[in-house]
């Protein structure tokens, strides 16, 4: 099946689609005919690493590029790096200000943390997953005292999103037209440290994306492919475009180029 290939596949809208996530079968035995082959399969995601843990699982697949590019998982080993803390705190402040309701990760875990009830009951509204997050409520919890914060929420309209001037200057992903979530956004730089440890060239890198948050990881240097439903701007830098996710695209793809 030629030269060995290190694929890294973003989760949400790529391996898995709909409400909630489910993985294509598709997909899942590509995946699994992509290790047969002897190519090496990570995931690369936004999400918390302890999000990931499920599709891990199911798929078999032991190596991460998480937290947006901020975290890896190789050998079972999990290095993971916090927000750039002056710009996040930053982000907060203005939110207090402006009355915005907003949450906050502390570590790797299922858990944010906000000053009141609002937060939470905004987000009940628009996740309806059970468990997506437990929610601690801390009356004076101010930001400032924050060592390490791994990613913040916000629930902030689209239609009020040009008013917080400090995003900007923020990485963040909009999920739906009712709330952000301030996060790392290049996920290349995980996938740079993979290749240093495992000493992998440029032409021997695969990217599968949908959304903007995968932008900056269809580097001109490697092999980017966007799939049909990702978002017109990921399809206009894309070496190729395959089909929807929920239609064999991630199949399509790997057997077009000879992969499988």
């Amino acid at each position: 099946m030629g030269k060995k290939k290190y694929f890294f596949f973003d989760i949400d809208g790529t391996i898995a689609v709909g409400v909630p996530r489910i993985i294509p079968e598709s997909t899942a035995k590509t995946l699994k005919k992509l290790k047969e082959n002897g190519h090496f399969v990570s995931l690369a995601t936004g999400r918390m690493h302890i999000m990931t843990t499920e599709f891990c699982e199911e798929l078999g697949i032991e190596n991460l590029v998480t937290d947006g590019g901020n975290g890896i998982v190789l050998d079972g080993k999990v290095e993971i790096l916090p927000l750039e803390q002056d710009m996040v705190k930053k982000l907060i402040n203005e939110f207090e200000e402006k009355d915005i309701p907003w949450a906050i990760s502390l570590a790797n875990e299922r858990l944010w943390h906000t000053k009141d009830e609002r937060f939470p009951n905004a987000m009940n509204k628009i996740i309806k997953l059970k468990g997506y997050m437990e929610t601690k409520i801390v009356d004076n919890l101010n930001i400032n005292d924050s060592d390490k914060i791994y990613k913040a929420f916000a629930y902030l309209p689209e239609s009020e999103e040009y008013k917080i001037n400090a995003l900007k200057n923020s990485p963040y992903t909009r999920y739906g037209a009712d709330y952000i979530i301030i996060e790392p956004d290049d996920k290349s730089k995980g996938i740079r440290k993979i290749m240093e440890k495992l000493n992998i060239k440029d032409e021997d890198v695969v990217v599968f994306g949908d959304n903007t948050n995968d932008i900056k990881m269809f580097r001109p240097e490697w092999t980017s492919i966007a799939m049909g439903n990702a978002h017109p701007k990921l399809k206009e830098i894309a070496d190729f475009v395959t089909k929807d996710a929920d239609d064999d695209g991630i199949e399509y793809a790997c057997k077009h180029f000879g992969w499988i």
